[in-house]
C-alpha cells in the first residue's frame, strides 16, 4: 500500500510556469517521489504599473517510501 504526503510551498517566478517549476525545484532537492503539483493561489507582484513577478501558492505530492520494500 502506498501512503502519499504533500506540502505547501510559495515559490515566485517570472511567469506562472516558471514560479510552479521553482517549487518543484526547491522541493527536489529534499524530497524524492514527486508524483505532482497543484498551484492552490497565484498572485502578481506590480510595481510602477507593470508586472515584476509571480507567485504561486503550490502543493506538491509525494509518495512514501516503505522501508521494508525494495
Amino acid at each position: 500500500m502506498s501512503v502519499a504526503k504533500s506540502l505547501e510551498l510559495l515559490a515566485e517566478g517570472d511567469t506562472l510556469e516558471d514560479a510552479t517549476e521553482a517549487a518543484v525545484e526547491e522541493a527536489s532537492k529534499t524530497i524524492a517521489n514527486i508524483q505532482s503539483v497543484y498551484v492552490d493561489n497565484y498572485r502578481a507582484v506590480v510595481e510602477d504599473g507593470r508586472i515584476q513577478a509571480y507567485r504561486v501558492h503550490a502543493k506538491i505530492t509525494f509518495v512514501l517510501q516503505d522501508e521494508g520494500v525494495e
